[in-house]
């Protein structure tokens, strides 16, 4: 067993291995996006490494025996999904694709029925990549798992609640009615919920609002750059008689960006909306929407096909700016 370190060992031992434990969580948050994705599942994925001026707060006011132990979220990474019932799915995915350490789940305790209480959903798992502690042994990363009305709660009362030093001074009242707003969490959550199922099985909810929320989850395990989701309907509008009749199309879209990963990245990198190509010529505006992994596709396997439909309903230079990045001359 490996010797205790005090706090300022502790803090100096972190100082020096930040920069690798930073790498082990970027590698698991791009891990998770891409399984999330293969899973269909809509989720948002962001992680960090611990600031090294946090970690020296928690490890002295903590009082901690052992801080480098005892500190598990040196790497966290937060999973947030839309409402409450995806919160399994996340979990699924983190538990199935992870060597696992603990799990740390309070929403069925019992005995707690009466209480508002923010039901903690944690797994602390090894991270991904081969970076490695002077010890030989993979960089542990806790992973939280929210619904996003919950984050919401939850970033809010940190704020107010938790900073050092001021707990003291928040009226019992006062903290009661934070807690409270836990109720109208649950309220929403579950309201959310019968909306989307509602919404799915409504006729107006069609194969295009379908196809494009896929182009969303792939494109968030590429890009985090905001787009125009007016424009993406107008677009997919086209894409899906571009597609036709084809039940496995989700399946095989997400395959395609897997299989192609490093192009479409360098496509992003070169010509994406920080790209100089895109601020010096105000080209390219497909490039920085979800919708282009489709007609990346399509330009790999159906181009003829995908120009036709094209034509007469969208800009035809919207078109050739994308065949150009893939390489495909008619």
């Amino acid at each position: 067993m490996a010797t205790p370190l005090n706090a300022h060992e502790a803090y100096r031992r972190y100082r020096q291995e930040r920069p690798a434990i930073e790498q082990a969580t970027e590698l698991t948050v791009a891990y998770i996006r891409r399984r999330a994705a293969r899973k269909h599942l809509t989720c948002k994925v962001d992680g960090r490494a611990k600031e090294v001026s946090s970690f020296i707060k928690k490890a002295y006011h903590k009082g901690y025996k052992d801080p480098w132990e005892e500190i598990s979220d040196k790497a966290g990474v937060r999973i947030v999904v839309p409402y409450s019932s995806l919160l399994d799915e996340a979990l699924e995915l983190v538990t199935g694709n992870f060597t696992v350490i603990r799990v740390e789940d309070d929403r069925e305790n019992p005995g707690f029925e009466d209480r508002l209480q923010y039901p903690r959903l944690h797994v602390q798992i090894c991270a991904r990549g081969e970076e490695m502690d002077p010890n030989g042994s993979p960089y542990q990363c806790e992973v939280q798992i929210r619904t996003e009305a919950e984050d919401v709660w939850a970033r809010m009362s940190h704020s107010l609640m938790y900073k050092p030093g001021s707990t003291a001074d928040i009226p019992s009242d006062v903290r009661r009615s934070l807690y409270r707003l836990i109720a109208l969490v649950e309220l929403y959550d579950s309201e959310v919920e019968r909306g989307v199922k509602a919404l799915a099985e409504h006729p107006d909810f069609t194969r295009n609002n379908r196809l494009l929320a896929e182009a969303e989850r792939i494109y968030q395990t590429f890009s985090n750059h905001p787009y125009d989701r007016e424009l993406s309907q107008d677009v997919v509008d086209v894409l899906v008689d571009a597609i036709g009749e084809d039940p496995g199309y989700a399946e095989r879209l997400v395959e395609f960006a897997e299989d192609n990963r490093a192009t479409i990245e360098r496509a992003y990198e070169e010509y994406g909306p920080s790209s100089e190509q895109f601020l010096e010529h105000g080209r390219y505006l497909l490039v920085s929407q979800p919708e282009s992994l489709i007609i990346f596709e399509r330009l790999a396997n159906a181009s003829y096909d995908l120009q036709d439909t094209w034509e007469g309903n969208l800009e035809t230079r919207l078109l050739t700016d994308m065949a150009r990045i893939w390489g495909v001359r008619w």
